[in-house]
């Protein structure tokens, strides 16, 4: 698979509008001829053992219609990111969304990730993606897997009324919702999550910014750590993704993936997502977090917890070493 390398370096993807992402690693192609691509992955499918380097090349830059084709010719976690790549960045997101919600029991993970890390534009988007591809309203699916104060916070996310960011900067409202989150935990016995949600759902990343500093000056501990001496479980989580997006959005994902890669394999579940999802909106600058905060590049890490081609493919969509 040696042009998957310059191959990947020329993707191109389905964007969500015009206005295209600030650090992608992955761009569009030149000189795209859809005719021809598809000629050579009908081939790449009906040879014998299947030609996996083609099918590589071409849909780790190309989007068609092949999907059911695919399922049938290739496998595992190499499916699972070809098949990623086919869609645009709100159709993925949906579509994971979706898988998380399937069936008994609900992957909480994924859920997290998704709703708490996305901004508003994102949100409204993957809701409007979600109710063409599966005709339900993400809002109902999301209460109806959900439950407690965890259902209430995501329902106030996937609502999309956290205000816009302003240019004036309002120290008294900053400092009133630094002084109600500290007096609806840390300082009373029990939590007033609702207080909690309301605030972290509806105001504006850096009014946030702001105000987790200014909480500094009532609350012994810090945000992060009131959240986890005030909450536990699925909400404790929520909370704590919330907080790290806010204060760093590419050093969150960064995290995430130097988690899913500490053990001597890797979640592969979660390495697909993070960068099939990130690729085309901030993985570069993900990638730049990456090496400052685990001192080795993003790069090399996948190199050494992946193998084979879906190894090769992970790296081309990560764009280079740092």
């Amino acid at each position: 698979m040696a042009l998957v390398s310059e191959f990947l370096g020329q993707l191109t993807l389905s964007y969500g509008g015009e206005v295209e992402p600030t650090f992608p690693t992955v761009v569009a192609a030149r000189d795209f001829d859809p005719a021809k691509d598809a000629a050579r992955i009908e081939t790449a499918i009906k040879t014998k053992g299947v030609d996996e380097q083609t099918i590589t090349d071409i849909l780790t830059r190309r989007k068609d219609d092949l999907i059911t084709a695919l399922k049938g010719a290739l496998s595992g976690s190499l499916e699972a990111l070809m098949l990623g790549l086919m869609k645009s960045t709100a159709q993925y997101d949906a579509s994971e969304l979706k898988a998380s919600m399937k069936g008994l029991g609900t992957d909480e993970e994924t859920l997290i990730e998704i709703v708490c890390s996305r901004n508003n534009e994102e949100l409204a988007e993957i809701k409007k993606v979600y109710k063409e591809m599966f005709k339900k309203e993400l809002e109902k699916d999301v209460a109806g897997d959900t439950s407690g104060d965890f259902a209430k916070l995501l329902l106030a996310l996937v609502q999309t009324k956290r205000d816009e960011p302003s240019n004036v900067v309002d120290y008294e409202k900053i400092d009133e919702d630094a002084r109600c989150l500290y007096e609806a935990g840390v300082k009373r016995k029990g939590t007033d999550v609702a207080t909690w949600i309301s605030i972290m759902a509806q105001r504006s990343v850096p009014h946030l910014q702001k105000v987790f500093q200014r909480y500094k000056s009532y609350s012994p501990y810090d945000m992060k750590e009131s959240i986890r001496k005030e909450v536990k479980g699925d909400l404790e989580k929520s909370f704590l993704t919330l907080v790290e997006c806010f204060e760093n959005r590419q050093l969150y994902f960064a995290n995430r993936l130097s988690d899913a890669m500490k053990s001597k394999g890797a979640k592969e579940k979660v390495l697909t997502r993070i960068i099939v999802s990130r690729c085309e909106v901030d993985l570069m600058k993900i990638r730049t977090e990456f090496k400052k905060q685990h001192k080795r590049s993003l790069y090399q890490t996948i190199a050494e917890h992946t193998k084979g081609d879906y190894q090769k493919a992970l790296l081309s969509l990560c764009g280079g070493d740092d």
